[in-house]
């Protein structure tokens, strides 16, 4: 039976999951994979957390090069987060051999390229299924589920802070702060919770994801990001009338022929559609193959077990697999010369502004959607004897460009008080 020695970098709310996992499922490994995994070793300064763990003395250190030096330790599990000193440490133990798991999708989104390189240097494993969907298992079923398929379209909802606060406010109606409180309370919220809630998060795991399902580097910076903060209880209950359901996207396309798209920001969706019923802190992944079609991946998007499950799932399979796999495209910190990423993207937009209620108003916002080639599926004009109304469309699909220089136009018109909202609508 192969011996595996692991050592834990940081034992937070995910290492200490990761710990919990590998001890207490020690003996079924041994049974189920022929493997004994043991760990060796953890990085700790907090001393008493790791002994309220269960951690041997012996095996808690606050040196790194310590840890990465001792010969009983062949994969290293990195789950401290943030750039810094997670870089240094993960390359430390890919320069000295060591095989790589990594929960950290910052830092993996940012330095794949030069993680990727160190580990080939020593021919080091390098695996990172918990960066992206807690533990859903989407990397593994791209790289080794869906390899026979051409995958040109992935649509995701990958951050479970903000599916949580859509939720609460779909649900009870509750404007932004106040569910952002709710989740901060029951921790699904940092307390600065910047990364989340304006789709940075998201967009650091849509740039690994899109990598990986089109084949070709995607990076950060080639991916709209837009959050929730400015979202308003109202626009969700008019799109609820309207036969939608709001949520933060992550939208990934690829036309095969070099041009990619790759979005994250809030987007109406039909409530019939797959990924309207993922509600709460849950996660889910929908990809569309050319060979096998529709396929959605769901589930808990963040915790000490998944995220750990999906850390497990990848230190087993480094212990059972000798020849580690590295990315199908040239890993560069850029992306490869001749792909372009389309800005001017075509979507429906849900439209939301008040205006005078006076005659001919409509006739004016109609002249210029004409103008910009946009036309209107549905229209909704709420209240009566007020002096400003509400007005909310939905247009046929559209180029951004088009939508934004129409709203602008519509914002300068006398009788529009105020352009309130302009929400993409997908599917």
């Amino acid at each position: 039976m192969k011996t595996i020695g692991v050592a834990i970098l940081g034992l937070g709310v995910v290492g200490s999951g990761t710990y919990k996992i590998l001890k207490e499922h020690r003996e079924f490994y041994r049974r189920t994979q022929n493997v004994d995994i043991s760990v060796e070793s953890v990085l700790e300064i907090n001393r008493q957390r790791a002994r309220d763990l269960g951690v041997e003395e012996t095996k808690i250190s606050d040196n790194i090069a310590e840890l990465i030096s001792n010969p009983s330790v062949d994969i290293v599990v990195e789950v401290i987060g943030g750039v810094e000193p997670a870089r240094t440490f993960v390359l430390a133990a890919l320069h000295s051999g060591k095989t790589v798991v990594t929960s950290n999708k910052e830092l993996f989104c940012k330095y794949w390229h030069e993680l990727e390189k160190a580990a080939k240097r020593t021919n080091a494993g390098l695996y990172f299924e918990a960066s992206c969907v807690g533990g859903v298992p989407i990397i593994r079923t791209l790289i080794d589920g869906m390899q026979s398929n051409v995958v040109n379209d992935l649509t995701g909802i990958i951050n479970g802070t903000t599916n949580y606060i859509l939720t609460r406010m779909t649900r009870e109606g509750l404007g932004y702060r106040d569910a952002l409180k709710e989740a901060q309370a029951l921790g699904y919220a940092e307390k600065d919770p910047t990364a989340d809630v304006e789709g940075f998060d998201a967009a650091y795991k849509l740039s690994i994801l899109a990598s990986l399902a089109f084949h070709t580097k995607v990076p950060l910076d080639k991916v709209y990001r837009e959050g929730v903060t400015d979202l308003s209880p109202q626009d969700i209950a008019y799109g609820e009338e309207l036969g939608y359901v709001l949520k933060l996207l992550a939208i990934g396309k690829n036309d095969g022929q070099k041009n990619i798209e790759v979005r994250v920001h809030p987007a109406f969706i039909r409530k019939d559609h797959p990924l309207a019923s993922v509600n709460d802190s849950f996660n889910a992944v929908f990809l569309k193959g050319d060979s096998v079609g529709d396929i959605m991946l769901y589930g808990r998007g963040a915790g000490a077990l998944p995220t750990g499950s999906a850390i497990v799932s990848d230190v087993i399979y480094a212990a059972t697999h000798s020849e580690p796999k590295y990315a199908t495209f040239k890993n560069t910190q850029t992306a490869e010369q001749g792909v372009k990423f389309i800005t001017d993207f075509r979507s429906k937009y849900y439209i939301r502004f008040e205006a005078k209620d006076r005659p001919g108003v409509l006739a004016k916002v109609a002249g210029i959607f004409a103008r910009y080639n946009i036309s209107i599926i549905d229209l909704l004009q709420k209240g009566e004897d007020m002096d400003t109304i509400p007005i909310i469309l939905i247009t046929h699909e559209t180029g951004e460009m088009s939508v934004r220089r129409a709203v602008d136009k519509i914002a300068q018109l006398e009788d529009v008080t105020e352009v309130n909202s302009v929400i993409r609508v997908v599917g």
